[in-house]
């Protein structure tokens, strides 16, 4: 089974704070995620974004910034909260706004992958991730929020099983 982590850059003047708008709008873009992923305003991970974001944890240890900036990536925005009698198996949504989103780019393009990876690496090459995947995400995650930001967009993520 497959189950992936979708982001989508967005003017935060084109969506609503709706999680029924969000969740239909976001099934849109994972309806045309190979075209969207082609120019630069979506992206999804296939499983491994927890080790992703583990991997930036390691930032922690580098003691990068008091602001935890490696948080955003991954897990950063807040919940958008949806009706307790909804269906149980419409996705997760979070929210990043445009702030978030341009301190996720400056923490992406300042961090040093290999010292994350001189850090973290060990413990992933025995769950059986590679160098090159983690190495893929990143430049993969800091050209999406590179990108977003530079457009001064906001970022949905939504978890797809």
């Amino acid at each position: 089974m497959s189950i992936y982590l979708h982001f989508r850059a967005v003017a935060e003047s084109e969506i609503r704070d709706d999680y029924t708008w969000l969740a239909a709008f976001m099934s849109e873009a994972w309806e045309n995620d190979i075209e969207e992923h082609a120019a630069g305003i979506a992206h999804s991970i296939n499983k491994g974004w927890d080790a992703v974001n583990d991997l930036y944890a390691a930032a922690d240890a580098l003691c990068t910034d008091a602001d935890e900036p490696w948080k955003l990536p991954i897990y950063g925005g807040r919940p958008v909260p949806h009706r307790t009698d909804a269906d149980p198996s419409n996705p997760p949504l979070m929210f990043l706004e445009p702030p978030g989103v341009s301190q996720a780019a400056r923490f992406l393009t300042a961090v040093s992958f290999d010292e994350l990876w001189n850090v973290a690496g060990a413990r992933f090459s025995g769950l059986g991730w590679t160098r090159q995947e983690h190495l893929d995400h990143h430049r993969d995650l800091q050209e999406f929020y590179g990108q977003a930001a530079s457009a001064g967009h906001a970022v949905v993520k939504a978890v797809w099983a």
